[in-house]
């Protein structure tokens, strides 16, 4: 497999920064290029009376929006050491979003940290990585939170 553009999805979590690691070095490896992806989970918004979006919701996603672009520049100026990474965030589910940003960069490999949760939460909530694993065009990396890759 030649892997020329790796997305690799990254969040505010030790488990994402070891997905950012590995995913640079296979980067380096493959002489690639690599893009940073943020989901901003969407929140319920309140509506006015009159059927508009209260600013609270316009505020929060504003401050959202900065808060990803700082998340992404942060991983990038960690782990990149100075390969060509594009930056994606939009608000949308986690995995929807991963998969469709995957699709419109035309990534040929994902990478993606896993919590590694088990039991009822992990039945609750599924698995982000699970489920990109399974819907995705192109392989997916899971990095566990537990790997060495420090």
């Amino acid at each position: 497999m030649n892997f020329k553009k790796i997305l690799i999805a990254v969040d505010n979590s030790t488990c994402s920064e070891k997905a950012a690691k590995a995913g640079y070095e296979i980067a380096v490896k493959f002489d690639a290029e690599v893009a940073l992806v943020n989901i901003i989970e969407p929140i319920p918004a309140n509506v006015n009376p009159d059927l508009t979006l209260a600013p609270v919701f316009l505020e929060t996603y504003d401050n959202s929006d900065e808060n990803s672009h700082v998340l992404l520049k942060e991983m990038e100026n960690k782990f990149s050491g100075g390969i060509k990474t594009t930056y994606l965030s939009v608000v949308d589910t986690a995995a929807h979003g991963i998969i469709q940003q995957s699709d419109e960069w035309g990534s040929d490999l994902i990478v993606i940290g896993t919590y590694g949760r088990t039991g009822l939460y992990h039945f609750l909530m599924g698995s982000v990585a699970e489920h990109v694993a399974r819907k995705s065009a192109c392989p997916v990396l899971i990095i566990p939170n537990k790997s060495d890759i420090d």
